[in-house]
C-alpha cells in the first residue's frame, strides 16, 4: 500500500485554544491499515506538559480499536491514531506545572483525564472513575472536540496530573510497554497482596503474561506458567518462572489442583476457566485480564466448595502506575521488546494476530521524522 499523508479533522477551535500540527500514523478506516497523517495538538495550557514521544508500545487493544472490533461498547471514530504506552522527553511546560521541567523524561499511559471528584478518583483509582475517564486515544476530546489521538505521533500534550515521571538511566524503549502491559499485571498482583512464599500461576506468555511472570517473581512468589506453546518454556524460565506447564497436558495441569494462592489469567482467547479455578486452594483468587469474545461458562460449585474468587482487573491509577515505574527502575525490570520503525506498523499488526512477537512491539518514533 502506498502511504499518503492526510490531515485529520478537528472541531472548530475556540478562540482561546491555540493548536499546532504534529506528524502521526493513523487508520482512516477499519480496513485501510495505518498511514502518515497530520494531527492537531493543543498548545500547552498552564497545567499542561508537552512531550516529544520517543517510543510507543503496540498493545493488542490498538489492533482491536483500529479494526473496530469493540464496536458494541467502544466504537472507533476514524481517523484513529492509536498508542497508549508512550515514553518521551518534556519539551514545554505550562506556567503552573510543578512536577516537570523541559528535558525531563516522562510517560503517558491509557488515560489522560477523569472527573477527579468521584470516590474512585479521590482514592487514586482513576481507571474506575464513576463518571468516565478520558482515553488517551479514541476518547472524547473535551478541549478541541472530536476524539483524542494517541502515541503513534511525534508529540502529545497532557495535563500534568496524568503524566508520569520516568527515572534517569532506564531503558526507555523497554519502559514504554510498562504503561499498559506493566501496570495491568502489576496492579492485581499488588491488590491481592502477592508476596514471598506464595504460589502464583500465570496463564499465557504474551505481552501481559511475560510481565506477570517478571513481577510475580520480583515479589518473591513461586511462579508457574501455563502455556499452550511448549517452545516458550525456556523463555518463561529466563523471565522468572519456576515451573512451566503445557496446558494441553491435562495430567500435568491437574498435579497442581488445590495449590495456588493466586492465578493471573492474561489470555483473551476462549478457554476453559474451570480448569484453572480448580487449581486454587481455599480462598484463592483468579483474576482475569483478557476479555474473551464470548462470555465464559463458570461452574459455580467450583467456587462455592473452596470459597474461591473469580475477579477482574483493569490497568491502574496514576498513583499506582508511578509506584510501578519506580519499582521497575529500582529492580531493573523492563518489557522484552522488538523495536520497529513506524512504517512497519501494519506488518507488526499482522504478526501480532499470529502471536509472532517476543513480547511487545515498540515503535521508535524517531522513524516518523
Amino acid at each position: 500500500m502506498t502511504a499518503t499523508t492526510s490531515t485529520l479533522p478537528t472541531k472548530e477551535e475556540s478562540s482561546s485554544t491555540r493548536t499546532f500540527s504534529a506528524k502521526a500514523y493513523a487508520a482512516p478506516s477499519a480496513t485501510s491499515g495505518l498511514s502518515p497523517a497530520s494531527i492537531r495538538r493543543r498548545a500547552p495550557r498552564p497545567q499542561d506538559v508537552q512531550i516529544e514521544i520517543l517510543y510507543c508500545g503496540v498493545c493488542h487493544s490498538d489492533l482491536h480499536q483500529v479494526r473496530d472490533e469493540w464496536h458494541a461498547f467502544m466504537p472507533t471514530v476514524y481517523p484513529c491514531v492509536p498508542g497508549h504506552e508512550m515514553v518521551g522527553r518534556v519539551t514545554a511546560v505550562g506556567s503552573t506545572v510543578k512536577k516537570f521541567k523541559e528535558g525531563d523524561f516522562a510517560a503517558v499511559g491509557c488515560l489522560v483525564d477523569s472527573c477527579r471528584v468521584c470516590p474512585n478518583c479521590r482514592a487514586g483509582l482513576e481507571q474506575y472513575c464513576d463518571n468516565g475517564f478520558t482515553l488517551t486515544y479514541n476518547g472524547e476530546d473535551k478541549i478541541l472536540g472530536g476524539v483524542t489521538y494517541g502515541g503513534y505521533s511525534e508529540s502529545i500534550v497532557v495535563d500534568e496530573a496524568y503524566v508520569l515521571k520516568v527515572s534517569e538511566g532506564v531503558d526507555l524503549a523497554g519502559t514504554a510497554p510498562l504503561l499498559c502491559a506493566g501496570i495491568t499485571t502489576y496492579s492485581p498482583l499488588r491488590h491481592w497482596n502477592v508476596e514471598k512464599g506464595q504460589k502464583v500461576g500465570v496463564v499465557g506468555l504474551g505481552g501481559l503474561g511475560h510481565m506477570g511472570v517478571k513481577f510475580a517473581h520480583a515479589f518473591g512468589a513461586r511462579v508457574v506458567l501455563f502455556t499452550t506453546s511448549p517452545g516458550k518454556g525456556a523463555d518463561a524460565v529466563r523471565l522468572g518462572a519456576d515451573e512451566v506447564v503445557v496446558s494441553k497436558n491435562e495430567a500435568e495441569v491437574l498435579k497442581h489442583a488445590n495449590s495456588f494462592d493466586f492465578i493471573l489469567d492474561t489470555v483473551s482467547a476462549a478457554h476453559d476457566l474451570n480448569v484453572y479455578l480448580s487449581l486454587l486452594k481455599r480462598d484463592g483468587t483468579m483474576t482475569l485480564l483478557g476479555a474473551p469474545p464470548a462470555p465464559p461458562a463458570v461452574q459455580v460449585f467450583g467456587l462455592l466448595m473452596k470459597r474461591r474468587q473469580l475477579a477482574g482487573s483493569g490497568i491502574g491509577g496514576l498513583r499506582e502506575t508511578q509506584e510501578m515505574l519506580d519499582f521497575c527502575a529500582e529492580h531493573g525490570i523492563t518489557a522484552d521488546v522488538e523495536l520497529i520503525a513506524v512504517d512497519q506498523i501494519n506488518e507488526a499488526y499482522r504478526r501480532l494476530l499470529k502471536g509472532d512477537v517476543k513480547y511487545r512491539f515498540v515503535i521508535d518514533m524517531a522513524s516518523l521524522k
